[in-house]
């Protein structure tokens, strides 16, 4: 099994995992691989150290960083890679709980939060689709709404 973390051309960083270098190399070049972000698929493999498993009483040996191909842009700042991977997490867990938390009225949006708003319907979570000038009209009834990004990533569950 292999690990590899990829990027997408939008910076989100994430891990992959294949068989072999083949297969993460076929399911490239067939446009298999997309971003868990933004569902962008144009995806590169980001230098990564390997982990060995060495025999216990075996003293550890001293960490040494490998050589960047020719071309590589360099990592910079690892806190702030970290930081922007928990960012990314936080938000991809708090629209998956919109998402298991709310009824997907598609774009019958607009309509029925208007009927809610008006007593017409009895008040429920709802999540759906609405352009941006019914959104404004909405707010401008005194209809509270936000516009989230829903990436592909929500919709399923990552491993």
């Amino acid at each position: 099994m292999k690990v590899l973390n990829l990027q997408c051309a939008h910076q989100h960083e994430f891990e992959g995992w294949f068989g072999s270098e083949d297969d993460y190399t076929s399911q490239l070049e067939r446009g298999l691989l997309s971003c868990p972000m933004c569902g962008d698929v144009h995806i590169a493999k980001k230098l990564s150290a390997p982990r060995l498993n060495l025999r216990a009483g075996r003293q550890e040996p001293q960490a040494v960083a490998p050589a960047a191909p020719a071309g590589a842009v360099p990592m910079s700042n690892h806190t702030g890679n970290a930081e922007l991977a928990a960012l990314q997490a936080r938000m991809l867990n708090a629209l998956r709980e919109v998402m298991a938390n709310t009824e997907d009225v598609g774009d019958r949006f607009a309509d029925e939060a208007r009927a809610m708003h008006h007593g017409e319907v009895e008040h429920r979570q709802i999540r759906g689709q609405a352009s941006p000038q019914e959104a404004l009209e909405l707010m401008e009834e005194g209809i509270e709404v936000i516009a989230l990004p829903m990436v592909p990533a929500v919709k399923e569950t990552l491993q």
